[in-house]
């Protein structure tokens, strides 16, 4: 997948405002595989709305979105399952984490689909996020900031051609964020990936090649 392309793309909740002010909503913009974005916003402006549209488990917008010239609203449960497991990987806000298994067994769970990194490449993952000793421990029992890199590495165990990563570093110091940030920039150079980050104030400091506001 070469580019992510959103045409006059709204969430049907925003249908009745008389005017939607967006670089994003009610326009036409392009996502490039190779190239970072951010995407600023206020809150309940359609920032996780956005990630879910693209992600295909939202389908309440209006507009079309095109995964290079195929609007994906033809995918079929079969081609859904290439995209996700091969072409996009989404890190949510909200985590979706199981917390009654550990931080290495929730990780375990997408790694055994897609068959993507060694377990020495895991813990090692671990072991830059400075959480080592958090892998055989429940996320349940987690802090929220443990809980995000948790899932970070989750997000990385596959092969993608975009990376979707939603408030990364919400509730993480700067000195873990700038961890965070070194190894996203590294995998996503090592696939040559594009990469989107949403933020409402904290970002993943990165050098981004377009800053989008929603």
């Amino acid at each position: 997948m070469e580019k992510i392309t959103l045409q006059h793309s709204l969430p049907e909740v925003f249908a009745d405002r008389t005017a939607v002010v967006s670089d994003i909503w009610h326009t036409e913009c392009t996502f490039e595989k190779g190239k970072s974005y951010l995407i600023e916003a206020a809150s309940g402006t359609g920032k996780s709305s956005l990630c879910s549209f693209i992600y295909g488990y939202r389908r309440d917008y209006q507009g079309m979105i095109l995964f290079n010239r195929t609007n994906i609203k033809s995918l079929s449960v079969k081609e859904w399952t290439a995209v996700r497991r091969s072409h996009i990987s989404l890190m949510f806000q909200e985590l979706r984490l199981f917390p009654e298994l550990s931080a290495y067994e929730n990780i375990q769970i997408k790694n055994q689909l897609t068959g993507h990194v060694s377990r020495k490449q895991i813990l090692s993952w671990f072991e830059r996020l400075d959480i080592p000793d958090k892998a055989g421990q429940l996320v349940g029992k987690l802090s929220f900031g443990q809980q995000q890199r948790v899932a970070l590495v989750r997000a990385l165990c596959q092969p993608f051609d975009f990376l979707f990563l939603d408030e990364p570093v919400s509730h993480l110091d700067p000195e873990n964020g700038k961890k965070m940030a070194a190894l996203v920039e590294e995998e996503i150079r090592k696939q040559g990936a594009g990469l989107l980050v949403t933020s409402i104030g904290k970002h993943l400091e990165l050098s981004y090649d377009k800053v989008w506001r929603l």
